[in-house]
């Protein structure tokens, strides 16, 4: 179930593009979409890391 990410340019992003989530990318049209629906915003803070970066 692709979602918005399967076209982000950001590896991050792309890794969650076949979660069963609708997100959004941080955006104006993401701030706009949520104000006509009169819902909140969640944010998911997160990182990515390379194997070696976070075996230290």
């Amino acid at each position: 179930m692709p979602n918005r990410l399967a076209s982000a340019t950001s590896p991050y992003l792309l890794q969650h593009k076949d979660n069963p989530v609708d997100w959004w990318e941080w955006g104006p049209e993401a701030f706009a979409a949520a104000r006509r629906r009169n819902v909140p915003v969640l944010l998911s803070v997160g990182y990515a890391a390379c194997h070696w970066c976070h075996e230290v």
